[in-house]
């Protein structure tokens, strides 16, 4: 029983950014970074510069999300940067499988993101090229948005997906199920219940009076979880 929390500074006070991922960096595993472009999605963050000044400044792996139009020119630029992890999205991507190893071969890990409406089958055959499969809760672009129910169904199917790859090449192939979007107690155990291991917080940390006793409290959440689930099986 394995599984990530990355707090998302989509929420975090951007004036203290440092501040706030040392805030979580003893109790979370990865600090999620939305860089957006107000094309891919209608908001607009941070870019390469900040991301390059984070990598020498905080203590946690970067968990860069890219919500933006050319994932395929500027996503390798971000794992040379530094970054512990670079998603790009299925929608935006031209060329999925030279960014996906363009980004390995930067040294960093690989995702692949799916916003709510984007299935699953057409991709299934990308996961032996990711380090991680994203499956958005919410629609890209904003934080403090509602968890969208629906999506948990897609999450069951990665998971079988998931746990398929690996029955059939016969090894545990190291591929993350990450949710993001309206991550919080509530939901956290529902995402774990359908098969993630990797989640997303943004509201649900940087609103609390206490970010670092809300990443232990969503871990716990998702720990018990997981535990119901194995011994259920």
């Amino acid at each position: 029983m394995t599984l990530r929390i990355s707090p998302s500074v989509l929420a975090a006070d951007f004036t203290r950014l440092a501040d706030e991922a040392d805030a979580v960096a003893d109790d979370a595993d990865l600090l999620h970074v939305d860089v957006m472009d107000n094309h891919f999605v209608p908001n607009l963050t941070v870019g390469l510069p900040v991301v390059e000044s984070l990598v020498k400044n905080v203590r946690l792996p970067l968990d860069i999300h890219l919500g933006i139009a050319d994932p395929d020119r500027w996503a390798p630029d971000y794992a040379e940067a530094g970054a512990g992890s670079v998603t790009i999205h299925a929608e935006a991507t031209h060329a999925p499988v030279r960014t996906l190893r363009a980004i390995r071969a930067a040294g960093a890990q690989a995702g692949l993101a799916l916003s709510p409406a984007t299935p699953l089958l057409p991709y299934e055959g990308l996961l032996e090229e990711v380090d991680t499969l994203l499956v958005m809760t919410v629609e890209p672009g904003f934080g403090s948005q509602k968890f969208l129910e629906f999506t948990l169904e897609k999450v069951r199917r990665a998971r079988e997906a998931i746990d398929s790859l690996r029955r059939v090449s016969g090894r545990e192939i190291p591929l993350w199920l990450q949710v993001d979007g309206g991550v919080n107690e509530a939901t956290i155990e529902r995402c774990a219940a359908a098969g993630a291991d990797s989640f997303v917080a943004g509201s649900a940390v940087y609103a609390s009076d206490d970010p670092a006793a809300a990443v232990r409290a969503l871990r716990a959440k998702a720990e018990s979880t997981q535990l119901v689930v194995t011994e259920a099986s």
